[in-house]
């Protein structure tokens, strides 16, 4: 039962990005809050590159925590005062934390995505495909070395804007990364992790992914997307979007309150509001 005050009232969270419109954060962090009877609130704020600091630096002290999703990941490593050694390795951070001397940056994508690929698929992982090389290809092929993989290749719209993404990959011990136009190489090992927009999934893609044990669509909305439509039609395991961001959620839904994350609570409102959409 929730409680008259309700702990963390007047504090305020939220998810920082451009475009913003879609994120299902707030949805996800507001079903926790009331799941646990706290009064925290959480907004999703539209701040375009290279907008963070000054964003960021107008807050109040009531702002405990934030999400940073797309274009800021990287430019939200360099704002912070302090940095986790997993969001320093993965070369970007998706959460800010305040703390007494300034504001913290962490990667939750990184755990996350380790726990969310598990949930669906106990196999073994010796190497992967990633199509995409932004900041969140960064973070699940971390996780994909940390669940074993030694070989991770990554298939790029632009092999040129790869560099920063596959030199993070390379800072892992023993990890072998190599970079591939995403309309000319072959995919690769047991793993295949999507971060394009759905639209840039062709059938010769989607075709090319038949062969992987699991498909990992990091993309939530639109769902499914045509990767993860043909991925459940062919039987393999399917690690979705929603899934990554409630994992990862929980655990910032943690550092900014200090509860637990409820995560069966949060994911459900997530996918309540895809089915709404």
């Amino acid at each position: 039962m929730k409680s008259a005050d309700p702990a963390g009232a007047g504090l305020h969270c939220g998810v920082l990005g451009d475009p913003i419109a879609h994120s299902l954060s707030p949805v996800l962090h507001r079903a926790g809050y009331d799941a646990l009877g706290l009064g925290f609130s959480y907004d999703a704020v539209r701040v375009p590159a290279g907008g963070l600091a000054d964003f960021v630096g107008s807050l109040g002290p009531d702002w405990r925590g934030l999400s940073v999703t797309a274009p800021l990941k990287r430019e939200a490593l360099q704002f912070a005062d302090a940095v986790s050694d997993r969001a320093s390795l993965a070369g970007g951070a998706n959460t800010l934390v305040r703390t007494d001397g300034g504001w913290a940056a962490d990667n939750t994508d990184l755990p996350g995505a380790v726990a969310a690929l598990r949930e669906r698929y106990d196999g073994p992982i010796t190497a992967a495909t990633i199509l995409g090389a932004g900041a969140t290809a960064a973070s699940t092929g971390l996780a994909l070395a940390q669940l074993g993989a030694h070989t991770i290749r990554l298939l790029a719209r632009d092999p040129g804007r790869a560099r920063e993404t596959a030199a993070a990959l390379a800072r892992h011990p023993g990890l072998e990364v190599d970079v591939i136009a995403l309309d000319g190489g072959a995919m690769i090992g047991e793993v295949v992790v999507s971060t394009v927009p759905a639209a840039a999934q062709t059938d010769l893609l989607v075709a090319s992914a038949s062969d992987a044990a699991v498909v990992f669509e990091v993309v939530y909305d639109p769902w499914p997307t045509p990767l993860a439509a043909a991925a459940r039609a062919r039987g393999q395991a399917l690690v979705s979007g929603l899934d990554l961001l409630a994992h990862q959620a929980a655990l910032q839904f943690a550092m900014f309150t200090g509860h637990i994350g409820p995560l069966d609570a949060m994911r459900a409102a997530g996918e309540s509001a895809l089915e709404e959409r």
